[in-house]
C-alpha cells in the first residue's frame, strides 16, 4: 500500500501516522519527492482500514501496490534512480563504465590495469578479492589482502572501487569499498541482503543465472527494506540450452527493468558471453537497449590470468570498445533530441493510439 500525502502534512503528523501503521505489524518507510511524499506500507496491508487511512486530513489518497517490490518499483517513484558513488553517478540518464581484472592477483596487476582503463573512459575499478568458485580446486583469489591493492590502485586513479563480497562475515573488510558487488550466486543470500540494506553505501546486485527479473527486485527489495535504497542492479546472462557463450545475455529484462523499476541497471558481457570476442558488440547492443552502464572484464595479459581467462580483454581492447560506446551514446541521444528524432517518435506514438469507431459521439 502507498499513501500520498498532502503537502501541508506536518512531520508530527507524518510520524503519528507512522507509528500508527507500525502498531499494526507493519513497516512502513517515508519516501520524500520533488513534489510530494509517500509512506509505503510493507507487509499485509489489509490490516488496516483503507477508507480510515483515505479519511485522514494528512493523506492525499491511498494506492494498492499488488507487486511484492514495493520500494523497487514505480508504483510509488516515477522518476529514475540516480546513484552517487564518489564522483559517478548512475541512472536517470548518467552513464558508467566499470572495468579491472576478475580477481586481483598483485600490486603492480592492480596499478597499471588502473591506470589505463581510467584513461579509456572507464569511471569504476573492479577486482574481486573473494571469488565463489563452482569448483573448490579452482583459484579463490587472495582474499582480504587484495582489497588494501585495489584501493591503492583505485586511489592513486581517483576512482571508487568495485568488488564483490560473498559473506556477511566480511563486511568489517569492506569499508574503503565504494561499490560493494553481490554475486550471482549470492542473489538470493537473503542474510547477507538484510546485512547490506544496514548500510549506508551503494550496493551491485547481480542477477542469479537461472532467476527472474521478478526474483532480482524482490532481492533488491531485501536491501531496499532495511533502509538502503542505493541499489543498481545487473543483467549478467542467464542460463539456457545455448552452448556456443557461456551464458545468454538477456538484454530484454534492460527494457522490462526499466518498464518496473526506477532503479538503474548495468549490463556484464563479460559474464554473459564468456568469450572476449563477442564482448563488443554485446557492449554496443546493452548501450542501445537502454543500460546505465556495462562492467567489462579487462586484464593486462588475459592468457596469463588466473581465472576466466577467455573471457578477459586487454586495455587496449576496452579503449575501442569505450570508444564506439561514445559514439553510440551520442548517436541516440542526437537522434531523440533532434526535430527528426522527435517527429518519428510522435508519430509513432500517435500510431499507437486506437481510433475512434465511426458513429460513436466525441
Amino acid at each position: 500500500m502507498i499513501i500520498v500525502l498532502k503537502h501541508d502534512a506536518t512531520p508530527e503528523q507524518v510520524e503519528d501516522l507512522r507509528c500508527w501503521i507500525r502498531c499494526h505489524d507493519l513497516d512502513v518507510q517515508t519516501i520524500k519527492g520533488d513534489h510530494q511524499s509517500v509512506l509505503v506500507v510493507i507487509g499485509d496491508a489489509d490490516r488496516l482500514d483503507v477508507s480510515y487511512v483515505e479519511d485522514l486530513d494528512t493523506v492525499s489518497y491511498v494506492k494498492s501496490v499488488s507487486q511484492p517490490y514495493k520500494l523497487a518499483g514505480r508504483a510509488f517513484r516515477c522518476e529514475d534512480t540516480v546513484i552517487d558513488i564518489g564522483s559517478v553517478k548512475i541512472g536517470g540518464g548518467h552513464f558508467a563504465m566499470i572495468a579491472g581484472p576478475c580477481s586481483v592477483e598483485s600490486r603492480r596487476q592492480m596499478l597499471s590495469i588502473a591506470s589505463e582503463v581510467k584513461a579509456a573512459g572507464a569511471s569504476l575499478l573492479r577486482g574481486g578479492a573473494f571469488k565463489p568458485r563452482t569448483s573448490p580446486y579452482s583459484f579463490q583469489g587472495l582474499g582480504e589482502s587484495a582489497i588494501p591493492l585495489l584501493v591503492e590502485a583505485g586511489r592513486a586513479n581517483a576512482m571508487p572501487i568495485v568488488s564483490e563480497i560473498t559473506d556477511k562475515s566480511q563486511l568489517d573488510l569492506f569499508e574503503e569499498v565504494d561499490l560493494i558487488q553481490v554475486g550471482a550466486r549470492n542473489m538470493q543470500n537473503f542474510e547477507l541482503l538484510k546485512e547490506l540494506g544496514r548500510l549506508n553505501k551503494p550496493i551491485l546486485l547481480k542477477r542469479g543465472w537461472a532467476n527472474t527479473v521478478k526474483e532480482l527486485l524482490t532481492s533488491s527489495e531485501y536491501i531496499m527494506k532495511g533502509g538502503n535504497e542505493r541499489v543498481i542492479l545487473c543483467e549478467r546472462g542467464i542460463r539456457t540450452f545455448e552452448p556456443y557463450t557461456r551464458n545468454t545475455l538477456d538484454l530484454s529484462a534492460v527494457a522490462v527493468v526499466k518498464d518496473l523499476s526506477h532503479l538503474p541497471i548495468i549490463v556484464d558481457p563479460s559474464h554473459a558471453t564468456g568469450h572476449a570476442k563477442y564482448i563488443e558488440a554485446m557492449s554496443l547492443a546493452a548501450v542501445a537497449a537502454g543500460a546505465d552502464g556495462l562492467m567489462i572484464e579487462v586484464h593486462d595479459d588475459p592468457a596469463q590470468s588466473k581465472c576466466d581467462a577467455a573471457q578477459a580483454i586487454t586495455p587496449d581492447q576496452f579503449g575501442q570498445i569505450a570508444q564506439k560506446v561514445k559514439a553510440v551514446r551520442a548517436v541516440i541521444s542526437a537522434f531523440l533530441t533532434s526535430p527528426v528524432g522527435y517527429a518519428i517518435i510522435f508519430q509513432r506514438q500517435c500510431a499507437e493510439v486506437p481510433k475512434r469507431p465511426k458513429g460513436l459521439p466525441c
